[in-house]
């Protein structure tokens, strides 16, 4: 079969599906030259269909970039223009309008941390990021909003604070590397760490207007996202809820799988923008995604809380966390599947080996946290990974032990914060890596030491006084809001403050006016005097706890209270 016959039976098979095709043609024509993940970006379409064009073309080469060659051209003319997603794009003309914006983005976009496949993390381009920006200001009254990301490996949170710096935004992100990145931007955006398996942010339920989203594709991603996300709107009634999602057109049953997660959560489609997302990579959904514009109803939100207690931790695909990992027999599938699990589950994500056992029976645990085979010391008490970081338990124990599966080791420092018990062992997927560093940001609290895959825990005596004593308070008082417990410490007799000037017996600072971090006043500040000194120290702190606080913060936090007092 000759080229141009071949091209007819490609896009006859294709029928009305068959513009993307049509304009990977034109393209094609165009006299330029395209490689393969650009043509599949530009049009997006999958990279298979793609690969079934240009192996029916006679095409010419230049290294990986082909072209069809000019004296064809008119054999193959699609007789339609290149730019066939328009429907999609409604911002498309304010683009040039913003080109310094647009190059910006592109170098934050380059030096970002990479993605981390475990996570489904693919890029967007910079003028997706550019165009949500651009499309939230000409669908809603921005003046006054906030807008929540619910993760931001595609930095839409930047884009939006240089478009729109009228808007309150906030992250939350289990990446501690991406919120670390947003924050030295100096954008103003608020910063907290969650895995979103594990809940949302307290500082961030019911605190925005608007939120955005680009989960991982699969049914219990999106469901699980879009669910986070309606649980920080603070506005049920009018709140939105943007999301980003794409499928291949050879899976449409996946794609209504998906869509039947929304439904599911009784969330209104008010519009969906067909390939308003582009990408670096995902070929295989064509490098692009739709986005949805969603709005509560009110039947929302007994459908998340339904959704929320059937959670599954399988949500990505790919990792440890796949969601066809969980298909699997043995410990991988337990890993993957029930790590905040109800406490009589049969099976343990890392306690399903004798040595395991032997290690958790012998430290002879008052608590049991995660998920634990149900045969194992069933007089003890038990409870979730969620719910221990929630609230604090109870009671108080004095040894609690904790299974951390694959795939939510970011969550071990704030497990460790999240128990005030005396000795904590903590059972990992794999052998514990990285714990120098864990145990030099932990220090104020916990001497550590690991072998293999056990990680133990010793609680340190207070401090008697001093700066490490405040530092002390608040990591103690995880569940917390850092600022209060941090202002409660500075009217305390005895304790010091954050820089400026100290309190001195007998004597009160005037206003504004607080004690260095290394010289103790005997006196203790005002309420006022102590809420000045906070907000100048750590004016990001918020309504935080230190559960939520990203990595970095929490370093940041102790620096800055137990830096020496200026000469």
């Amino acid at each position: 079969m000759g080229g141009h016959e071949a091209i007819d039976e490609l896009l006859a098979e294709a029928g009305v599906d068959g513009l993307r095709l049509r304009g990977a043609l034109a393209l094609l024509a165009g006299g330029r030259w395209w490689t393969l993940s650009d043509l599949v970006r530009e049009t997006a379409t999958p990279r298979r269909t793609i690969e079934s064009l240009l192996r029916a073309l006679p095409l010419e080469h230049s290294g990986d970039r082909v072209r069809i060659p000019m004296d064809q051209v008119s054999r193959y003319n699609a007789g339609v223009e290149p730019e066939i997603s328009d429907l999609g794009n409604p911002v498309s003309e304010m683009v040039p309008e913003h080109a310094e914006t647009l190059a910006r983005l592109e170098r934050l976009i380059a030096a970002a941390p990479r993605g981390r496949h475990a996570l489904d993390h693919v890029s967007a381009t910079a003028e997706t990021v550019l165009r949500r920006a651009l499309l939230l200001g000409r669908r809603f009254w921005l003046p006054g909003a906030r807008l929540l990301c619910v993760g931001d490996h595609d930095l839409t949170s930047l884009a939006v604070r240089m478009v729109h710096p009228e808007v309150e935004v906030a992250v939350a992100d289990i990446d501690d590397r991406i919120l670390e990145f947003v924050d030295a931007q100096d954008l103003g955006v608020r910063t907290r760490w969650a895995d979103l398996r594990l809940g949302l942010p307290p500082s961030l339920r019911g605190w925005a207007d608007l939120a955005i989203t680009d989960p991982p594709y699969t049914p219990d991603g999106i469901g699980l996202f879009a669910a986070r996300a309606a649980e920080g709107l603070r506005d049920r009634e009018r709140g939105r809820i943007l999301l980003a999602y794409g499928a291949s057109e050879r899976t449409p049953m996946l794609a209504l799988k998906v869509q039947k997660a929304l439904v599911d959560l009784n969330l209104l489609h008010e519009a969906i923008f067909p390939h308003f997302n582009r990408y670096y990579g995902a070929e295989a959904i064509g490098s692009a995604a739709d986005l949805y514009v969603l709005r509560p109803t009110t039947k929302t939100w007994p459908a998340i809380a339904a959704r929320l207690d059937r959670l599954a931790t399988a949500i990505y695909t790919q990792g440890p966390q796949a969601v066809e990992t969980a298909g699997r027999p043995g410990k991988a599938a337990a890993q993957a599947t029930a790590v905040d699990s109800t406490a009589d589950s049969t099976v343990g994500s890392t306690a399903d080996s004798a040595a395991d056992e032997a290690a958790v029976t012998a430290f002879g645990p008052d608590l049991l946290a995660g998920d634990w085979p149900r045969d194992l010391l069933p007089q003890v008490p038990r409870t979730r990974l969620a719910t221990l970081l929630a609230k604090p338990y109870a009671a108080d124990p004095r040894r609690v032990a904790i299974a951390v599966p694959a795939g939510l080791e970011a969550a071990l420092p704030r497990l460790l914060l999240a128990t005030r018990a005396r000795h904590v062992r903590v059972l990992t997927a794999a052998p514990v890596t990285g714990l120098p560093a864990l145990a030099a940001l932990l220090a104020p609290v916990y001497e550590l030491t690991a072998e293999g895959r056990v990680l133990d825990a010793v609680r340190l005596a207070p401090p008697e006084g001093g700066p490490d004593r405040i530092v002390r308070a608040i990591l103690d008082s995880a569940h917390g809001k850092l600022a209060n417990t941090w202002r409660e410490a500075l009217t305390r007799a005895g304790l010091p403050a954050t820089p400026g000037h100290a309190a001195t017996p007998g004597h009160t600072a005037p206003p504004g006016h607080t004690a260095p971090p290394g010289q103790a006043g005997t006196a203790g500040l005002t309420k006022r005097q102590a809420r000045a000194a906070v907000e100048e120290a750590a004016p990001w702190a918020g309504d935080a706890t230190p559960l939520e606080l990203p990595l970095h913060r929490l370093a940041q936090l102790t620096a800055e209270i137990t830096a020496p007092a200026p000469a």
